[in-house]
């Protein structure tokens, strides 16, 4: 867990500890990424606010040093603010203050996806949907020929719904599939994923269905 603020850290660190987790805690980004190296972590809190190098500097080098799941904390809850932390790696996130209870489901949620991931890497499908083509073995995503560069969430939240082309997911539906819970209220989860992916593969690849979900455009 990267927080500078040392009363979020400790309840966090004690609560982490009786779920029965291996806890190590840094309280800037320089002692983030020694720590990160060192003790080689499954999963990474990290506040988007820190001194010295702020979360999404230490989020990006972590993903380019060893790719691993990661949360992240912030008091900034605009859309952009979102958007920018999954671009440099975030897997998930959540706006201060939070609770407690949260906290550890999603951190579940996000290592249960690992463990999908892990059990699917036989998966050596090709799926082509217009110019996206979708590695599933090697976790790679093309648009005409050249790379997205896709976090582990946006490419569980792709592959699901490049699985039935053109049907329409519930938002609810993807929550509990991806993210591994379904609250209405995190519905936005989802639709910040969503603009993610249409940034990074096309306007026009996942349609919205206006009350409902979302589905993958069919060839």
């Amino acid at each position: 867990m990267v927080e500078d603020d040392a009363t979020i850290a400790n309840a966090v660190r004690l609560r982490l500890v009786a779920e029965g987790f291996d806890v190590r805690v840094a309280v800037d980004g320089e002692g983030a990424l020694a720590a990160y190296a060192k003790a080689e972590p499954d999963i990474v809190v990290l506040d988007r606010l820190l001194p010295g190098l702020d979360g999404l500097e230490v989020c990006r080098r972590m993903q380019a040093a060893r790719p691993v799941p990661v949360l992240m904390l912030t008091a900034l809850g605009e859309e952009t603010d979102v958007l920018v932390g999954l671009a440099v790696g975030a897997d998930d996130y959540l706006t201060k203050p939070f609770s407690m209870r949260e906290l550890v489901a999603r951190i579940h949620a996000l290592l249960r996806r690992v463990d999908r991931a892990n059990l699917l890497a036989h998966d050596d499908r090709v799926i082509r949907i217009g110019d996206v083509e979708i590695n599933t073995a090697e976790r790679r995503v093309f648009v005409q020929g050249t790379e997205a560069q896709l976090t582990r969430t946006e490419f569980d939240l792709l592959r699901r719904l490049a699985e039935r082309p053109g049907h329409v997911f519930e938002r609810e539906r993807l929550l509990s599939d991806i993210w591994g819970f379904s609250e209405a209220a995190a519905t936005r989860t989802v639709d910040s994923h969503v603009r993610a992916l249409r940034r990074k593969l096309g306007p026009d690849v996942v349609r919205t269905v206006h009350g409902v979900g979302y589905a993958l455009v069919r060839p």
